[in-house]
């Protein structure tokens, strides 16, 4: 079968081809024999992909299109949609993990022999991988009823539940785990039939052979990755130091749930075990398949994970974790506030409508054992809010919330926000003196945008829980951690925000550590005064001859120099230099999802240069920026330091007006054509006469910033200090 339904737009063949997207309009324009538009818009046509890679072949535009790509663009041009793509390659990925003989006796044959055989063989492999027993051994009141996480018939609607005698708010009650999960939950993968597999045969013939090369589940998460990375908006997710964290806060549990599970960062975060088993839910049924399947290919633990509505149709009632590690919707209004006023679940009580991570923490908590963690992300609101505080009164009384953890902004989306870490622990008996711990980490954010110094944070929060967890409570550790009595938070506003209740650091910002910040910016004002320019000598009118230009993308043809452009993450976790890093003159601080692409790394004396925004700003990398990964909206060039000065091109980069005439305008952003900057064609030894004066203006401004950071520290230190009594007036 030929793969003449996969589409691929004009920016996907600029991809294939490694080029730009006027390229590819212009060869629309030059050449009569391109492929016709066969859907899409007119103004982003799509074209057929065979059509393209056989013209791009002809006219010796591209030798072969790499495997990868080739995968991607059939992923993207799926008739039913690129997640639907995606399930269907996890499941063939799953099988080739799993029973790769069986894969290569079915993918033998015909697209129609293999799309017919595939449902059988993947319902032996996805039902025992994806309904995995309870373990062994589990204590009465513990048996658990899901749905199946794997459907392979047809589903049929479950009874209608007998209704009960409505609980009084807050009151306790077992759930019964024989009883029929509600009819508003479905399988989280429905085994898809032989007439829906064969449009997806060609890809999930090349997913296969891009397995055979980097294995199946590093296959599967380049392609998960590429898809969220290529929908920013539609997804939330959890970062993977973030996850991390939690998941050993969580300690070493045997299940495990994640009642709103989105993409398994949490699930996928937690050591695999023989013995453990993972439950997973989400109201998004697309998350939800692709969930199962990522965790299937990443563990060989039982996978129990259902589609739905979590509040209003649980799919684990009966399930009693050892932890549940979540990260809930925020803010949500329409969480099951008129329909759930009598449910079971909220026995400290009936969470307001505004209240909607109250009733997640309630979820959780009945979803536990007796003496089980659960380790929710919060938004910090909610340690606040006066709706919330009769439930947060009776969490910290009867000794269900152990921790709250402010964590520093950028941690995870909204990244404006300082989020807070909730520790909860289900009640096996009242605490004789209770306390709780309140950590706030919230001094490691970076300076950039790439998110907080998590190596901080980790051992911050992980020394203070775990003294705490051992000991039922902590020395103070100023501006840190503390364990507080409840006693002390059972006011009026039963306020659990860390930073209003830990006394300040120890001579932090105060009148010790000022000295030296003012010490250091006398220094720094000192070199800066050594380092100004001297003052401009204008050039006499009869030299001020105007100079033969060249541009950036003449001498990229010529190979004077290379020019890459950043945005991939790699299979390794590397430091990213971010256009903010360079703007700022700053360390590598971002981040990039893990994927198969190779990512940029920059060498000492490439040039990095921003293409939004407008600024004029070019970097020199050093030896200590080098082997960073360049992130996105970032171009390097990379000079032959026998043709071009590194410090002599970068400086000529940042003339205002070669800016302004390579720039190209929108309605709310520019954007820069890095090949149309231009710059003079000098001998070697008079670019260096330029280039030793871009360094020495380089190193004044990078001196001047440091003042003006020390400046700042300073100011707001002695703010500090006389507010809170450390600094004396006079």
């Amino acid at each position: 079968m030929q793969d003449n339904a996969t589409e691929v737009t004009a920016a996907g063949i600029a991809r294939l081809a490694g080029v730009g997207r006027a390229a590819v309009s212009n060869w629309r324009r030059r050449h009569a024999d391109f492929p016709r538009p066969v859907g899409g818009t007119e103004t982003s046509p799509a074209f057929a992909l065979t059509e393209v890679e056989d013209w791009l072949r002809r006219h010796r535009k591209l030798a072969e299109v790499p495997l990868k790509e080739r995968v991607w663009q059939q992923l993207v041009g799926h008739p039913e949609g690129p997640v639907t793509a995606l399930i269907h390659a996890g499941c063939a990925l799953l099988l080739i993990h799993d029973r790769p003989p069986v894969w290569l006796d079915i993918s033998s044959g015909t697209d129609e022999r293999l799309a017919a055989l595939l449902p059988a063989a993947l319902d032996e492999v996805l039902t025992p991988r994806a309904l995995g027993s309870p373990r062994a051994g589990q204590p009465d009141g513990s048996r658990v009823h899901t749905r199946d996480a794997v459907n392979t018939r047809p589903s049929t609607p479950a009874p209608a539940p007998t209704p009960a005698a409505p609980a009084a708010p807050g009151a306790s009650t077992p759930a019964d785990p024989a009883a029929p999960a509600p009819a508003e939950l479905r399988p989280a993968l429905e085994l898809p039939t032989a007439p829906r597999l064969l449009p997806s045969v060609p890809l999930l013939r090349g997913v296969a052979e891009l397995a055979a090369g980097t294995g199946a589940r590093h296959t599967f998460e380049f392609l998960l990755g590429r898809h969220l990375d290529a929908n920013p908006r539609q997804y939330t997710l959890t970062p993977p130091d973030l996850a991390a964290l939690m998941a050993t806060l969580a300690g070493t549990p045997a299940t495990v749930l994640d009642p709103a599970c989105g993409t398994g960062a949490l699930l996928r975060a937690v050591a695999s075990r023989p013995d453990r088993v993972l439950y997973a839910q989400d109201g998004a049924p697309d998350l939800a398949a692709l969930t199962a399947l990522r965790l299937a290919l990443h563990t060989h633990a039982p996978v129990h994970a259902a589609a739905g509505d979590t509040l209003r149709a649980d799919a684990h009632p009966g399930l009693r974790a050892d932890a549940v590690l979540c990260h809930p919707p925020f803010n949500e209004r329409n969480w099951g506030h008129d329909e759930l006023a009598y449910d079971p679940r909220w026995e400290y009580g009936f969470p307001a409508r505004t209240e909607s991570e109250l009733a997640w923490v309630q979820h959780a908590l009945a979803r536990l054992r007796e003496g089980g963690t659960a380790v929710l992300l919060m938004p910090p609101a909610a340690a606040s809010r006066r709706s919330g505080r009769r439930i947060r009164a009776d969490l910290l009384r009867r000794g269900a919330l152990r921790a709250v953890v402010a964590l520093p902004a950028g941690a995870a989306p909204p990244y404006s926000v300082p989020l807070h870490l909730w520790v909860l622990r289900r009640p096996d008996r009242a605490p004789a003196q209770p306390e709780v711990l309140l950590v706030d980490a919230g001094r490691f954010t970076d300076d950039g945008r790439g998110g907080p110094d998590w190596p901080g944070v980790r051992e911050t929060v992980l020394d203070a829980w775990q003294a705490f967890d051992g000991a039922g409570r902590i020395d103070q550790r100023p501006g840190l951690a503390r364990s507080v009595p409840v006693i002390e938070l059972l006011d009026d506003d039963v306020d659990l925000a860390p930073a209003r209740h830990l006394p300040p650091p120890a001579d932090t910002d105060g009148a010790g550590r000022l000295a030296g910040v003012r010490e250091r910016l006398d220094e720094t004002l000192r070199l800066t005064s050594r380092l100004a320019p001297p003052p401009a000598e204008p050039v006499p009118p009869a030299a001020s001859g105007r100079l033969p230009l060249t541009t950036v993308g003449e001498l990229a043809r010529a190979g004077a120099l290379v020019m890459r452009t950043g945005g991939h993450g790699g299979p390794a976790r590397v430091p990213v230099i971010t256009d903010h890093d360079v703007l700022a003159g700053t360390a590598p601080s971002g981040t990039l999802p893990e994927s198969e692409e190779e990512p940029v790394l920059t060498e000492a004396g490439d040039v990095v240069l921003p293409v939004l925004g407008g600024g004029a700003v070019a970097r020199v990398v050093d030896e200590a920026t080098a082997g960073a990964v360049l992130g996105r909206n970032l171009v390097l060039l990379r000079p032959d330091p026998a043709a071009l000065d590194a410090w002599f091109l970068a400086g000529f980069l940042r003339g205002t007006a070669n800016h302004r005439r390579a720039s190209s305008y929108a309605s709310t952003a520019t954007r820069l054509d890095v090949r149309r900057l231009q710059l003079p064609r000098l001998a070697p030894d008079e670019q260096r006469r330029y280039g030793a004066r871009f360094r020495d203006l380089d190193a004044f401004e990078r001196t001047l910033r440091e003042a003006g950071r020390l400046g700042e520290q300073l100011v707001r230190g002695m703010y500090d200090g006389l507010t809170d009594g450390t600094i004396a007036p006079d």
